[in-house]
């Protein structure tokens, strides 16, 4: 039985993972063509524009649906639809305008990614180094502020999550934390210093929005207000959390191929639109500067030498909750899949866990 490991930044398996050569190491990544890559890495304004005005859209028409039809039954529909649009798809543009890749015009990227942080209760500056040490340092124990789904696993807390609970009060604690003190000893290990009063600007604008909304609320004794701004991050967070949670979990530690670490599951329209094409994440991390509109075009030039992707969202998950529920009493236990003919070897220099079966 292995023992439980320490995931904070500031430990022993940080100086573990420096001393070993994990840290800001060379990934492995599929050949490309320079020439191909070149094109697939071309940013254009089209798709993100019309992702987002349709985006937006849709959100001002249902909140106004919801608005209009407030203290009845046909409100429902509209805030579940709402909720999902600001809890669940604030993600991937959050995602995708911070790494620069969906927007040409940077400006854009720019709105974009504050408008979604603030919607995703994320500190704009501070999840942007967080989120470069992510790429840098993929499920690196010790060094990736990212990391999930931990082992031992907390079921519990994971399946709470679709529901916002607790992680929606856990984020907005770390906004009011960073309005008032800055960051912590754990991110400070990622944000440099000059970047303390950017972060706390904007904790205390997001902080201070968010406390307008409640104000309203108590004003007009109504939770409106809520279900409007802040509450969607707790009932419609729950397709935010389906997809992401497969994106590493029960997947490998401490290796330097995302062939082993992440998932690539082939989704449903509607699932890939919200997701903003985030289901192909291994293609993802292996090229982080293609767009996500030409994920998929990548993904067909470098599937041979990938594992098979799953094919659907259940048949992601039942290979999740196997590994999962092993790392229970085995949290070095993780799912591996045979890889196509033909394809590289997997880089296993610093593997050290044991792995599922390889798929026949």
């Amino acid at each position: 039985m292995t023992p439980a490991r320490d995931y904070s930044l500031i430990g022993p398996e940080r100086d573990r993972a420096i001393a070993i050569g994990l840290a800001s190491a060379e990934w492995y990544h599929t050949d490309v063509p320079r020439k191909v890559m070149k094109g697939l890495m071309r940013r254009n304004d089209g798709p993100a524009t019309r992702d987002t005005i349709l985006w937006l859209g849709l959100l001002l028409l249902t909140g106004i649906g919801g608005i209009a039809t407030w203290g009845t039954w046909w409100a429902v529909p509209f805030f579940l639809v709402y909720g999902v649009l600001y809890g669940s798809a604030c993600d991937s543009r959050w995602h995708e305008c911070g790494h620069g890749t969906a927007f040409k015009t940077q400006s854009k990227n720019d709105w974009v990614y504050a408008l979604a942080s603030f919607m995703v209760l994320r500190n704009p500056v501070a999840w942007r180094w967080s989120h470069a040490r992510h790429h840098t340092d993929t499920i690196i124990v010790g060094r990736d502020p990212e990391i999930t789904v931990m082992r031992p696993p907390d079921i519990a807390r994971k399946a709470l999550a679709f529901v916002g609970i607790p992680d929606a009060f856990v984020h907005f604690g770390v906004l009011v934390r960073q309005a008032i003190s800055g960051p912590n000893a754990e991110e400070a290990d990622y944000i440099p210093e000059s970047e303390v009063p950017k972060v706390m600007f904007w904790a205390r604008l997001f902080v201070g929005l968010h406390l307008v909304a409640l104000l309203l609320a108590l004003l007009t004794w109504s939770i409106l207000p809520l279900m409007l701004i802040g509450g969607p991050r707790i009932y419609g967070t729950w397709h935010m959390v389906l997809v992401g949670l497969l994106q590493h979990g029960g997947l490998a530690e401490d290796v330097l191929d995302h062939r082993l670490n992440s998932r690539t599951v082939y989704m449903n329209p509607v699932s890939r639109w919200l997701y903003w094409n985030m289901n192909y994440h291994v293609e993802h991390h292996m090229f982080p500067m293609v767009p996500y509109h030409a994920l998929p075009a990548l993904h067909e030039l470098i599937k041979d030498d990938l594992p098979p992707a799953n094919p659907s969202i259940p048949h992601a998950y039942a290979e999740m909750i196997a590994a999962v529920l092993r790392q229970r009493t085995e949290p070095g236990y993780f799912a591996r899949r045979a890889l196509p003919p033909g394809a590289k070897p997997y880089v296993e220099a610093f593997h050290t866990e044991t792995s599922l079966p390889e798929a026949s």
